[in-house]
């Protein structure tokens, strides 16, 4: 990390102020005056400002991204497909997903750096729901509803009562939306199955009272105050 960021983000001084402290010859790396402002930081340097040790602390950052299908939710694939870290072209701290979306689903994705918030909003325990709106085929009617209410075995494992309501009926489709609390691995989709009408399309719409709302497919922006607080 070059010096004047990692001063900066140790919270002594701003990035133009560091420069000004390394031209003054304030800086010591390694108990070394520093001379140039190109200096990168590595991995075991003792920084000194005016006599003091400094660290530098990451900055928090809550992305929320709408994940187009066709995009690997993941830092880096084996594959060489495109991942959803492709889409965040401007961010300098290292986020990483919060859980995962498929291949095939879209919407709703958060990325962060801060491992306690993800790990507050991925785990089941924390009962944060995630809420879908899915196309399906065929008619859905009374009696499936009530079973994706009640849970429904999805093969080893019945799935805790979920939120499901019935958004559009269609000739020969219906969309629905529905809340899980869960994050068995393609759950919404084998839900679905298991009554007997097969996801043709799924996006994810919410997580807690965070809604995607209008972002654009394959957009980001940083979390709000208030959204970040609901989460946690």
């Amino acid at each position: 990390m070059r010096i004047n960021k990692y001063i900066a983000m140790s919270g002594v001084a701003s990035r133009r102020k560091a420069d000004e402290l390394i031209e003054n010859g304030n800086v010591k790396v390694n108990s070394i005056t520093l001379k140039s402002p190109g200096y990168d930081v590595k991995e075991g340097d003792i920084v000194e400002v005016n006599g003091r040790i400094i660290e530098a602390e990451e900055k928090k950052v809550y992305l929320m991204l709408n994940k187009p299908v066709g995009y690997i939710t993941s830092v880096k694939d084996e594959h060489m497909r495109p991942t959803v870290m492709d889409l965040v072209t401007d961010i300098e701290a290292r986020v990483f997903p919060v859980g995962r979306l498929d291949f095939n689903t879209s919407g709703l994705l958060l990325l962060t750096n801060d491992g306690d918030f993800a790990y507050k909003v991925a785990h089941p325990k924390h009962s944060t729901g995630k809420t879908y709106r899915a196309k399906v085929q065929g008619i859905i009617s009374r009696e499936k509803l009530a079973k994706l209410r009640r849970g429904v075995d999805i093969g080893g494992f019945v799935t805790s009562p979920a939120q499901a309501n019935i958004v559009k009926e269609l000739p020969k489709h219906t969309v629905v939306e529905i809340t899980i609390h869960e994050g068995r691995y393609r759950q919404v989709r084998k839900m679905f199955k298991a009554i007997g009408n097969p996801v043709e399309e799924l996006e994810r719409i919410a997580i807690g009272s965070v809604k995607l709302g209008r972002l654009a497919v394959g957009g980001y922006r940083k979390l709000t105050k208030e959204e970040i607080e609901a989460l946690k």
